[in-house]
Order: C-alpha cells, then structure tokens, then sequence
C-alpha cells in the first residue's frame, strides 16, 4: 500500500517530508514484530501509528488494544495489563485475565509509556524479552504472544537521568523509533487542516464552511500551536459555532489565539530575566575576582617590605602564616583560580613563613631567591608535624594548622604522606 492510500484509509491529513518519513517508516516495520517506540509531542496523532502498524501487519485479524499509561492507577495497573488471582488484593473476588494476556497473537498499544511505575517497567521487560508473565498473586507463569507498540511526549534520556525510566527497557521498546512532528514544523499542512476541520464541522452542524482571509491565512500559518493538531481543531469547532459571520479575518482569529504563541519567531529577548537567572553567577564572578586582586596585592606588599628592608614587623612571619593557611581555605572553594593563583604564587620563589633577620638587611633581589624556601616544602612538613603532635588525628591535626579537614585530607593525597 503506498502512502496516499495510508493517508486516505487512516484519515491523515498533509504533505510535509517529516510526517511521510514517520508513515513510511510505519508501512516498513509493520510486517515484523519489531517493537516499535513512537514520540513527538502532545497533540500530534500519535495514536494513528500503531494501527498502521497493526493494519498492515499479519496480526490484523487479532486483537488490538490501546492502553492510557497515564490514566490507570498505580496500585491497579499490574493488575490491568497482567492479570490478577482470586484473593490476590482487597477487592480480588474473582481472577481476572490482564490485556497482555486477552491481546494474545495481537496488537497492544501502551501510550504514554513513561508513566509506567518501576515495578511495572520489570515485568514488561520480561514480557517484551521472553513472552512470559505472572499474575498478581499467582506463582505460574502464562506465555503470550504480543506486538507491542508504545508512545510518549516525554524526553526519554531525560527521564532515564532522573531514574524515572529504565535504560535497558528504553532501548528494548525504541527498537524502530518514529518521530511525528509538531505542526507547527509541517508548512502547508496546517491550512490543510483547518479546512478539512472546518469542512467536517460545516456538516455536523449544518452551515455553511469558515473561510479565511489572506492576513488570516498568514496568522493561523505563522502561531505555533503548542496543542498541535487537537487543538487546530478544537479552535476550528469554536470559531465554527461561535462566529455567525463565515468570513475569518485576523482580528475575529486573534481573539481565539492564546498572545504567548502568536508567531513562529524566535522568542524575544528578556533582559530583566537574564539579569534575575544570572545574578548569582555574577556575584560569584564578582567575589573571585575581587579574591584574585586582594591575592596579588598581597604579593606586591610582601615584595616592597622585603626589598626596604628597614621597619619589617616582628610578627610578620605569624601573619603570613594565617594569610597562607586563608589563601589555601578559599583555594577549596574555588578550585580553579586558586590553582592558578597558587602556581603564580610559587613562581615569585618568595616564603611568606621565611622572614629576614635583622642581620640579613638590606634584602636584595638575589638574596630572597637564596634564602626562601619551597612554600610545597614547608607544607609538607607543617603537615608531616601537625599529624605527629596529633598521633595521625586529621580532625585534630587540621584544626591545630587552621584549615579544614577537607583541605588537610586533599593536601595528604597530593603530597602522598603517609
């Protein structure tokens, strides 16, 4: 059967390359019993697919079933697809045959699949891996033969992330994947459509068709539908019992046009909603680079005292020491300027924790080079002495050196101590 004669017995409306890719596809996989998983968006006529496949299939004069995932209950939903025994749960006064089992040498549609609980999902695993299946409350298990068909608007690997559906079922029900598109991504086929809607409604009401206006036309062709082709077609019925005038200009179709889809263009930009979603990342920006000028006026201060010589602070070597041991807090939070910072700091080859006696003035340049000692080398060995003192206590120990326990322990594993 070709695709025209497709769309005529299953009462497809359109043209569009996308929507005759997913038809084809359907034709295609139809004679096999490949599993077949169909997506697209709310609205879009999903549900069309699986009884082209069952149609076309040698399963056509079996049974067929369309099941709402979506609209059973939790509790009872293992019941309906599987079947139950007698005193199984409150309420089981009879045993009862589940749809994979009256659907047996058929066709079962699960639409909206990702509703489905986890518990669920591991049975239907093993019906679409082995045939077979167990009751609620029954020990024996029943054979069956089935053609599953499934469909969703939700984004699967988005859900797989969030652990609300299982990747190997994922990828045992997508075994043939069909996409169909949303209308507003099928041209002409919208105005198509509304004719054909109008044209139906024109006889079930009795009264004369809608016709559109070119500015009409242009505006129903441009909104983007975000109910795709349920709600053309519910707009069509309103504005077909509503309006006694059969002229539809632009005006009379706005007003049954919700503003926030009104064109197809690119949403405008928000200025004031960038400004509320990024203001955290500003601040944060803000803070490292404030913390990066703060760190590299501190090195040109420790230059200048050094250099002069004269007036160096008696306890500047205890000061440097808290500076140090804040340098490397803050590094902890901000990994990545602080590694940075750290290696600038490093290459100076200036100790803050060695400071000049008063018989090494006046400092040069080649002398500081001479006298100061690795800043990794003094780590190692405050570490080293602090784990000592504290009998290998890292709470202890960190507390005693004035950093967290989280730094201490990543300090031990980048110098390897022991």
């Amino acid at each position: 059967m070709d695709l025209q004669a497709i769309k005529q017995r299953f009462g497809i409306i359109g043209n569009s390359a996308e929507l005759e890719r997913a038809i084809d596809t359907a034709r295609q996989v139809a004679p096999t019993d490949i599993t077949v998983l169909i997506t697209g968006e709310s609205g879009v006529g999903k549900e069309v697919f699986p009884q082209i496949i069952h149609h076309l299939s040698s399963r056509k004069h079996g049974p067929y079933i369309a099941v709402n995932c979506g609209a059973i209950p939790e509790g009872t939903i293992d019941s309906e697809l599987f079947g139950h025994e007698k005193g199984s749960f409150t309420g089981a006064t009879e045993s009862r045959k589940g749809y994979f089992e009256v659907v047996n040498g058929g066709t079962i549609f699960l639409d909206e699949v990702a509703e489905l609980p986890l518990s669920t999902q591991v049975r239907l695993l093993r019906v679409l891996e082995s045939g077979e299946f167990m009751r609620v409350g029954s020990s024996k298990m029943v054979k069956t033969d089935v053609r599953v068909v499934a469909a969703t608007n939700v984004n699967m690997l988005e859900a797989i992330q969030e652990g609300k559906f299982r990747q190997d079922l994922f990828y045992r029900l997508s075994t043939v994947p069909i996409y169909v598109p949303p209308l507003k991504d099928r041209g002409d086929d919208i105005y198509l459509l509304f004719r054909k809607f109008a044209a139906d409604f024109a006889e079930k009401y009795r009264m004369p068709p809608l016709r559109l206006s070119e500015d009409a036309k242009d505006m129903l062709m441009k909104y983007r539908w975000p109910g795709n082709v349920r709600q053309l077609k519910n707009i069509t019925e309103q504005i077909s019992i509503i309006e006694k005038g059969r002229e539809i200009d632009s005006d009379v179709l706005r007003r049954y046009l919700p503003e926030e889809s009104m064109s197809q263009l690119p949403v405008l930009y928000n200025k004031k909603q960038e400004q509320e979603s990024f203001s955290d990342r500003d601040l944060l920006y803000k803070v490292l680079f404030d913390m990066k000028k703060d760190i590299s006026d501190l090195k040109k201060v420790v230059v200048e005292i050094m250099r002069e010589g004269d007036g160096v602070p008696s306890n500047l070597g205890k000061n440097n020491s808290r500076l140090i041991r804040e340098y490397y807090e803050n590094a902890d939070e901000y990994n990545d300027l602080s590694h940075e910072e750290e290696k600038s700091f490093e290459s100076n080859n200036i100790s803050l924790m060695e400071q000049p006696t008063e018989e090494q003035h006046p400092i040069h340049d080649s002398e500081v080079v001479e006298e100061s000692l690795s800043l990794q080398k003094k780590e190692i060995d405050f570490i080293k002495k602090a784990l000592e003192k504290h009998q290998g206590k890292r709470k202890d120990a960190a507390k005693d050196l004035g950093i967290s326990e989280r730094t201490l322990y990543r300090k031990i594993k980048e110098y390897n101590i022991t």
